[in-house]
Parts: C-alpha cells; sequence; structure tokens
C-alpha cells in the first residue's frame, strides 16, 4: 500500500536526522498521512513536523525543512516535495508509484488490497436475530447488508469471522404466536373461534395457517386446542423460519451459526449464570425479583434478571448468550441492532465485566431506520397485503445487488432513504446500476481488443500512460487498500459505496478521453492493461459488498 511505504520514508527520514543530531528525538513518534482536501496540495500531506517541534523545542517549518533533506535518494519516488502553511509536508508522487499499483494489481488480483492487520483475530458478528414470528421487515434487510458485508471486510483483513443469527425462539411471544396460528388454521377451516386480542393479526398468519392445511388438511382438529396450540408452535415456529433463511439467502447471507434463545433456558444455562453473577457479589434480591448491581459498573440503575413471577427477563438470557459467545474464545464480540436498542449498551457491557471480561470485548454498532420511498413519496403500506411492506417483496421488486448497495450508501448511524423508482432505474442516475455497468462497459472493451489481437503480456511498457485521465484513474486505483483497510479498522461500510462510485466515474472519463484500443500497439497494451486493472477493483469492491459484477448489461 501506498500509505504504509510512504509513512516508512517518513519515518526513516526523521530517524535519519535523529542520528545524525539534527531532531534530538528520544523516540520517533507514528506518523500520519493524509490526503489533502485540493489537488494541488499534492497526493499526501504530513504533520509529522507540527508534532515534533515542541519536543525539538524548533519552528516547524524548520523541523519540516531537516526532515524534507534527510529523504536523500528516496526522493526519487517523488516529483516534489514541499512544505506548507505552518509547517505541512506534501508529497507530490511520481508516477513510478503509480506504475506498480498497476503491477500489484495484476499480481494480486481479487486479493489486491487484502491486508493482515487482523492477525487471525477470532471475531464473531452477530446479526439480523430477527423473531421467528413473522416475515423480515426492510430495517432486516439493512442489518443483513451491513452484517454480511462487515463480515466480508473483516475477512478480507485478516480477522477470523464467524456470522451468527440468534434465535429470539422463547418466552410469551412463542406462545401468541401459536395460539394466533391455531385460531387461523381453525377459522380457515370454517370455525368460529374469536381471534384472542393479543394475536399477531398479519396475513401472514393466515398463509402459515394456509400451508398447514395444505399439507394436512384438518388432521389437527381433531385434537384439543391446547394440543393444536403445541404441536403448532414447533411447526409455525420452523415455517417461519425456513423462510427467514430462504429470504436472507436471496440477499446473498449465509451464517455459520444459528444459535437458538431456548437451549439457554432448557439446559438451565441461564440459572446458572445468574448463580455465578451472585457468587461474584453482583446480584441480589429485592421486591420479590432478582437484580443485577449495574450501578457497579457506572449504570444509572439496576436492572431486573428474574421477575417476581418467577420469568426471567430477555436481559437474563442476554448475559447467558453472551457468556456462551465468550467462552467460545472470540476476541472480539460485535452485534448489530436496532436503534430502539441504545439503550441496552451500557447494562450489556456491564454484564460482560461482570462476567470478568473487558467491556470492550463487546462492540455494538447501532442502526437507524430505513425510510422507503417510491419517487421521492414515502411508502407506507405494501399493494399486495395492506401491510408492512417485507424484505421479500423489495427483493422480488428491486433484486439482491440493488438492495445491499442502497442499504450500505449511509452510514448506519444515519437515517437511510431507500428509494424503490432509484433503485430500478437502468441509467447513472442508479448508483447500482451505475457501477456494475462500468464492469460490464470494461468486459466489452476487453472482449474487442481481444479481437483485435491486442493482449496483455509480461512487458507491459506501463511509462505510455502520460495523461491526467489516465493518472487520476491509477491513483483512484492506488486507494482501494486504504479504504478497505480503513472500512475494517473503523467498521464503517458506506465508504465502500461511495469508493466504488468515484472508481466508476475516474474510468468513465478516462474511456471518453482515452481510446483504448488503437494504432499505437503498446499504448493499446498499457491502456488495456490500465482497464483490467480496473475491473479487478471494481470486481472486488461489487464483492466486498456482496454485489455481482456483471460481464454483460
Amino acid at each position: 500500500m501506498i500509505k504504509d511505504k510512504l509513512e516508512q520514508l517518513v519515518q526513516q527520514a526523521i530517524g535519519a536526522a535523529k542520528a545524525e543530531g539534527k531532531l534530538p528525538l528520544l523516540e520517533i513518534p507514528p506518523v500520519v498521512l493524509e490526503h489533502p482536501k485540493e489537488k494541488a496540495h499534492g497526493d499526501w500531506a504530513t504533520n509529522a513536523a507540527l508534532v515534533l517541534a515542541g519536543n525539538v523545542k524548533m519552528p516547524p517549518r524548520a523541523v519540516a525543512q531537516i526532515i524534507v533533506d534527510s529523504f536523500g535518494n528516496t526522493a526519487t519516488y517523488f516529483d516534489k516535495i514541499e512544505i506548507a502553511g505552518p509547517g505541512f509536508i506534501n508529497f507530490y508522487l511520481s508516477n513510478r508509484w503509480l506504475y506498480d499499483v498497476l503491477s500489484q494489481i495484476r499480481e494480486q488480483g481479487e486479493k489486491y488490497g487484502h491486508s493482515t492487520i487482523g492477525a487471525g483475530q477470532k471475531v464473531q458478528v452477530e446479526f439480523v436475530s430477527a423473531n421467528p414470528v413473522g416475515p423480515m421487515h426492510i430495517g432486516h434487510g439493512r442489518w443483513a447488508a451491513v452484517g454480511d458485508t462487515l463480515a466480508n471486510v473483516l475477512s478480507a483483513n485478516g480477522y477470523t469471522v464467524q456470522r451468527e443469527f440468534y434465535i429470539n425462539d422463547y418466552g410469551n411471544q412463542m406462545n401468541i404466536f401459536a395460539k394466533s396460528v391455531a385460531v387461523r388454521y381453525a377459522q380457515l377451516l370454517g370455525r368460529d373461534v374469536p381471534f384472542p386480542e393479543e394475536g399477531y393479526r398479519g396475513e401472514y398468519i393466515k398463509d402459515i395457517a394456509r400451508e398447514i392445511i395444505a399439507e394436512d388438511n384438518d388432521k389437527y382438529m381433531s385434537v384439543s386446542e391446547q394440543d393444536r396450540e403445541a404441536i403448532f408452535k414447533e411447526r409455525a415456529y420452523m415455517q417461519v423460519l425456513d423462510h427467514i433463511k430462504h429470504t436472507l439467502a436471496n440477499m446473498g447471507v449465509v451464517f455459520d451459526f444459528w444459535f437458538s434463545e431456548r437451549v439457554l433456558h432448557e439446559l438451565s444455562t441461564v440459572t446458572k449464570t445468574i448463580e455465578e453473577l451472585r457468587e461474584h457479589g453482583y446480584v441480589y434480591d429485592s421486591e420479590g425479583a432478582v437484580w443485577f448491581k449495574a450501578t457497579e459498573f457506572g449504570e444509572d440503575k439496576d436492572r431486573v434478571l428474574i421477575r417476581a413471577n418467577g420469568e426471567p427477563t430477555y436481559f437474563a438470557a442476554d448475559i447467558a448468550y453472551h457468556k456462551n459467545k465468550l467462552e467460545r474464545g472470540f476476541d472480539k464480540i460485535i452485534n448489530i441492532w436496532g436503534a430502539d436498542h441504545h439503550g441496552y449498551i451500557g447494562r450489556m457491557k456491564a454484564a460482560v465485566q461482570a462476567l470478568g471480561y473487558p467491556a470492550d470485548r463487546l462492540e455494538i454498532i447501532i442502526g437507524q431506520l430505513v425510510n422507503l420511498l417510491r419517487g421521492g413519496e414515502p411508502v407506507r403500506m405494501s399493494k399486495r397485503t395492506g401491510e408492512m411492506v417485507t424484505l421479500d417483496e423489495l427483493l422480488e421488486e428491486v433484486g439482491k445487488d440493488a438492495a445491499r448497495f442502497f442499504f450500505l450508501m449511509r452510514s448506519t448511524d444515519s437515517q437511510l432513504d431507500f428509494d424503490i423508482r432509484l433503485a430500478k432505474e437502468q441509467s447513472n442516475e442508479n448508483p447500482v446500476y451505475y457501477v456494475q455497468y462500468a464492469h460490464a462497459r470494461i468486459s466489452s472493451i476487453v472482449r474487442f481488443a481481444e479481437a483485435e489481437g491486442v493482449s496483455l503480456h509480461e512487458d507491459v511498457k506501463y511509462s505510455l500512460l502520460k495523461t491526467e485521465p489516465e493518472l487520476d484513474l491509477i491513483r483512484k486505483l492506488a486507494e482501494w487498500p486504504e479504504v478497505l483497510e480503513r472500512a475494517a479498522r473503523q467498521r464503517a461500510l458506506h465508504p465502500l459505496t461511495v469508493y466504488s462510485q468515484e472508481l466508476a466515474a475516474a474510468f468513465h472519463f478516462f474511456y471518453t478521453k482515452c481510446r483504448v484500443v488503437g494504432e499505437d500497439k503498446d499504448l493499446s497494451t498499457a491502456r488495456m492493461s490500465l482497464c483490467e486493472a480496473t475491473k479487478t477493483v471494481l470486481r472486488n469492491a461489487l464483492g466486498m459488498l456482496g454485489v455481482t459484477a456483471p460481464e454483460r448489461m
């Protein structure tokens, strides 16, 4: 990565100045590099001189000059190095760096941009975790895209990643669900049975009941109401769970592990976890309930674990679940939760500490809501059912690629406007179409070039690529490793969609200004190589997002 190499060169220059006694330093601090906001200020800039000035008791510009003078032979990597403002050092890279990028892309292929910063650390990403009592909504789709893409990004940066789905299949919600299906089943068979006031009223409940009737007719009307509900509690649950898995598969999301909440209760894990916390002095009894001393870890109040009626809270089960995760040896646990869980973060981190682990072993990503639009107008309900628009319906209308790309276009801590009409457009206004079209256009260029006898070989004369559209495109290709690593470090995925659009734009501009296949065979080969490199990086970026890279459109 250019940034890494440049940081190394700056540190070497500082080290050389230190060795010569020009900078009386005890140690060399880390070097920070950034892209200047304006292109006229170079490719990279560092504030190293300003950071060092106080330590060496010299003016920052004087320190900057000493650093620049200490680059020696390595200065051949730059067209020029300038000192600007109070002491910033601006680097204007020579084309030598850029041509090396094209060689790296060609050699590394789909691995270009990957790093080893994760050093094999075990990371679990738990996401979606929808209740198995109904269809997945649009918010679930966003978390599916975010979680799966984050797992892709972490894997590409050297982490060992497990994707996990936590099935909330325990508690009164499951009983209400079973009763709802049982009543709809009876009603569809002509029985006059009142629907429970607290029941789930969605059309999907009737669909589940219809599926049961289609398979077994009125078979279950001969058993007691209690037995029928018990049967449907399992059967309907499995139907919904299968449906969730099918929906996720349609989004290209496959989990490594599905964890059932009911297992925690069946194996008395919740009870055992509470007793362990009690032994460590973090649990007490009051007002007939069992409480967790969350205030011992900075929370504003303690939290109930077991209600006065003897029923465990969701929080109790979550503590037991996270204990199970921690005991599985993950170095980092990442949970992706909806905005309504924001107040839950502190108590969960408190529980992790009470279990004897550092609070930062658990990381929470909170995501905001999705506003569904059609041509800028809010979409309130499904035309098909008159109810909430489900993720299935959205995927059916816009497809996996558009859904995933649009879900990832904004930071998770920002609300997302998802415009269905835009997602379906086959125009440059549609960002995913724009990026995919760039990949397809390059594929077409490559096919034409090969038909014209232009093919890549080992001795590509990259130095023939001299125009600004060519060099700007290579500069954009050079940014990919930095973008991918930053996405892993910051857990920020929307820059991937931004980068892919910028790369597509850089290619489209290059294509309008530079003829790829011409009379000059060497230049044609060099430009062909640039196209191939761009195609590789576009495919890599889209792959991280879980979006296909079409050869034809």
